[in-house]
């Protein structure tokens, strides 16, 4: 199954948390076959050419977010046609690396009281890259993650934009390892129809490798903040000219960030990835 439906034409905006029920298709989003394929979870149907699971209708049009942005405003998204080059990496990390190691367990992320509330506009300091299977997922001693439990699964995030930035990259990393999907979907998603359709997928299908170069994250941008739900735009480095954003939203409950599923069971339902042309309007945020 794909926890990202895919759409033939490129689109903007985030999905919006969803509730109870099931529903849905799915496909695959990781593959370096175009570039959108769905974030993990689960084998399925390599629809279009890209890369983090995404199976979907290619008639459907993309839909906006669902809820107006109160915090802050969304800046402005690409054009069809845009006025500037292809972005390309650069060989260097946008976020400093702790010279001493990852955090130190037990403290921080959802720990820490009264965590800066300002929507992010550069990269966070002080993050350890680590790899998850094959991708790196960020880690700081202030935003999260303070706890791993027994199976690696990763949690606590602070409760601020920044947390809910961390929590969902180690959401995106961790759900696509398949030695971990099931664990992840069972205690990082909110529970509903779209994790119910996850769930089942998930038992009959297995979760795509790479093959080639992996998909790294690259940047991100906070589309619209409540304290109790974040709807982000996680920016993703397919090749060295393809970059995908990956509508997601995340919600606090019960004391931490979780992830929402659509009720088809992705991370974005209707609502299709862009092909970016540039990082404009994103906080430029890798590892690697």
């Amino acid at each position: 199954m794909g926890l990202f439906s895919s759409d033939s034409g490129s689109g903007s905006g985030s999905g919006s948390a969803g509730g109870d029920g099931d529903g849905g298709t799915s496909g695959s989003f990781w593959q370096d076959n175009g570039f959108i394929a769905s974030v993990i979870i689960v084998g399925a149907v390599i629809v279009c050419l890209i890369v983090w699971l995404f199976a979907r209708d290619p008639g459907t049009p993309a839909s906006q977010p669902s809820t107006s942005p109160s915090v802050v405003e969304p800046t402005e998204q690409p054009t069809e046609e845009p006025s500037v080059p292809p972005a390309t990496p650069t060989g260097r990390p946008t976020s400093t690396v702790t010279p001493s190691g990852p955090p130190t367990p037990g403290v921080g992320g959802c720990k820490l009281k009264n965590p800066d509330q300002r929507i992010p506009r550069m990269a966070p300091s002080a993050v350890t890259w680590q790899f998850e299977a094959d991708m790196l997922i960020p880690l700081q001693q202030e935003g999260g993650p303070a706890v791993m439990d027994r199976t690696g699964v990763r949690s606590c995030f602070a409760h601020s934009p920044t947390g809910a930035v961390l929590a969902a990259m180690n959401v995106l990393g961790q759900i696509r390892n398949p030695d971990l999907t099931d664990d992840v979907l069972a205690t990082r998603v909110v529970p509903g129809p779209g994790r119910n359709r996850a769930v089942t997928e998930a038992r009959v299908s297995t979760t795509p490798r790479n093959e080639g170069k992996v998909a790294q994250f690259i940047g991100f941008k906070v589309f619209d903040y409540l304290p109790n739900r974040a709807v982000l735009q996680i920016a993703v480095q397919i090749d060295e000219t393809k970059i995908a954003s990956l509508p997601v939203t995340m919600q606090w409950y019960r004391d931490d960030w979780r992830a929402v599923l659509q009720e088809d069971g992705s991370f974005n339902g209707e609502t299709a990835p862009d092909v970016l042309q540039s990082l404009d309007g994103y906080v430029r945020f890798r590892g690697a």
